[in-house]
């Protein structure tokens, strides 16, 4: 994988890091060179064979045909060899281009796994779905456009200058003189076109991260009437799209015309002296015909650069976003060697730890908490004040600003992530499913499980009645979205899939919100049963559901008030018989 540099700040760095990507498949290119040099070698020999056909026949009647239908077979050879050698040619250009954009994908996928979090809750996940797939697919298309034309096209004006250098010097300086204007002219619009191409692939960033949400939310937005409102939205940002692309195609349009026309005054330039050199019998008709026919291809190129060019400053500038993904930075790697955590006993402690989302915006300040092994730590608290904060500091989903977190006396930013989390179970109010059977979802954390152990699990969480039920079974294949199923019936395969782990220590976070009253009580009858002898943190609103917990820890503002019993906390008469109060007041 190529270096990681700083993000790309021009058209100029980007490019060097395509070039880098493209370096491994340096072989592959260098044949396509080849192919190409062949091609146009034999391209342009064609003419000069034409030309001499065409001196052959020097008038009615006096065709010299023993010396005409060699040059025809020769000229068939050349046609075929170049067919065969641009269709091989392609084949290694579109290998080149897609393993390329294979790499790139691979590589900003892979970097995303280690992003932070905090990264992918500020960027809409539409706009990094943009990115992996529209911004690759556009660059991919105008990288093979490149492979395809515009070694050819370089060629073809170097070849073509060759050989009609090799007719005449003079009507030849008259190609080369008019020829600046058109370099100029493609190169005035495309370095004025990137930032434009770089202005639409954003703006269609943002018009994938709408329709992203807007699909993936469609009943919330149905629910509250929002329909309208998310329509202007949707019409507001494509009517940007419409009109940044619209600038962008039509300033790119220009090369071509402009190209063009150019290109029309060198074949005129070329045909008027060409004629006065043939009158005065300094180029002979067939000549003559040679350099017409050099002339046009001469010119052809540079009208197929040019919208070379144009792509390229399209593909540069999706390139330009994806490099942005790949460099930014990684979440803190996990230490070399990391410290091991044993068989943990979960005694968790929390030593003035400070957190905050955004510098300006405080959250946790100065907390500090012990647990010791097997107790239950229930946490509650207005909205806002950092309980699930928490939680994602104890998980390390995020890291401390300061302060230390430990389990079982080590600081868990000495130990590897994958095995902290290991050891914790994790039940939230939103539901985590992936594609797959029912019983692929519930043995995520134990892919070794037994069938046996499964249904166990499932009937300990109570969803094996409604798993019987399902038109599979467990065998029942459900989507990311968990399809057909219930947000309570999601909820119970997320705590299936804990009871088959039976971690060391435990985190429910609303584990029942979704749930009935009745299958509540039974839930926490298996929870109160799994929790024995083991450390666990339970978030939640309901009151009642954490009433005989070991110790409550009463959060506001970012900050522990009140810590205690469940009775001692009523009998104290603050913030928490406040709460307690607003959900049992009669």
């Amino acid at each position: 994988m190529p270096d990681r540099k700083k993000k790309p700040s021009n058209q100029r760095a980007v490019l060097r890091r395509v070039l880098a990507y493209i370096r491994p498949h340096m072989p592959l290119v260098a044949l396509s060179l080849l192919l190409s040099l062949v091609s146009v070698a034999l391209t342009l020999y064609v003419p000069i064979l034409v030309g001499r056909a065409i001196d052959c026949l020097v008038g009615p009647g006096a065709v010299r045909f023993d010396s005409l239908v060699p040059i025809l077979k020769t000229i068939a050879v050349c046609v075929l060899v170049t067919a065969g050698a641009q269709w091989l040619q392609n084949e290694l250009n579109n290998r080149v281009t897609y393993n390329t954009v294979r790499d790139i994908r691979r590589d900003a996928f892979a970097h995303i796994q280690t992003l932070p979090l905090k990264y992918l809750d500020a960027h809409p996940t539409g706009d990094i779905v943009s990115r992996m797939i529209s911004d690759v697919d556009t660059f991919a298309d105008g990288l093979l456009m490149g492979f395809t034309q515009l070694f050819t096209g370089v060629m073809t004006i170097l070849g073509t200058l060759i050989f009609m250098l090799t007719l005449s010097a003079p009507i030849t300086l008259v190609v080369v003189l008019i020829t600046p204007l058109s370099l100029f002219v493609a190169n005035f619009i495309a370095r004025r076109t990137y930032d434009m191409f770089r202005l639409q692939t954003k703006t269609r960033g943002e018009q994938t991260a709408l329709i992203d949400e807007a699909i993936g939310e469609q009943k919330l937005v149905q629910a509250f009437g929002h329909g309208a409102q998310t329509l202007s939205e949707f019409d507001e940002v494509n009517e940007r799209l419409r009109q940044c692309s619209l600038r962008a195609t039509f300033f790119s349009s220009l090369t071509n015309p402009c190209t063009r026309f150019v290109n029309a005054i060198v074949y005129a330039g070329v045909g008027l002296t060409g004629a006065l050199a043939a009158v005065s019998g300094a180029l002979t008709v067939g000549g003559l015909s040679s350099f017409l026919s050099y002339a046009n291809q001469y010119t052809k190129p540079f009208n197929e650069i040019s919208g070379v060019i144009t792509e390229l400053q399209n593909a540069l500038a999706c390139a330009g976003r994806i490099f942005e993904l790949i460099d930014e930075p990684s979440q803190t790697p996990d230490p070399e060697p990391a410290k091991a955590l044993g068989d943990v006993r979960g005694e968790v402690a929390l030593d003035h730890v400070c957190f905050s989302y955004t510098p300006e915006r405080k959250l946790i300040e100065d907390f500090t908490l012990r647990v010791r092994p097997g107790q239950r730590v229930a946490i509650v608290g207005p909205t806002g004040c950092g309980k699930t904060t928490l939680i994602n500091l104890l998980m390390r989903f995020y890291d401390v600003n300061s302060g230390e977190i430990r389990v079982d006396g080590i600081e868990t930013r000495e130990v590897a992530r994958g095995a902290l989390r290991q050891n914790i179970g994790m039940v939230l109010q939103d539901t985590w499913l992936s594609s797959g059977t029912i019983r692929d979802n519930i043995a995520m954390g134990r892919p070794d499980a037994s069938f046996e152990e499964i249904v166990e699990a499932a009937k300990a969480a109570h969803a094996h009645s409604f798993i019987r039920r399902l038109p599979d079974g467990y065998s029942t294949v459900i989507s990311e979205s968990g399809g057909q199923l219930s947000q309570g019936q999601k909820q119970l395969l997320c705590i299936a899939r804990v009871m088959l782990c039976l971690p060391p220590m435990l985190i429910l976070d609303e584990a029942t919100s979704s749930i009935d009253t009745r299958t509540e009580l039974r839930i926490q009858s298996a929870f109160a049963q799994m929790m024995q002898g083991r450390m666990s943190f339970i978030v939640a609103h309901r009151l009642s559901t954490i009433q005989s917990a070991d110790v409550i820890l009463v959060m506001r503002d970012g900050h522990v008030v009140e810590q205690g019993t469940h009775e001692e906390l009523l009998a104290r008469g603050g913030f928490y018989h406040q709460l307690y109060e607003s959900q049992f007041a009669q």
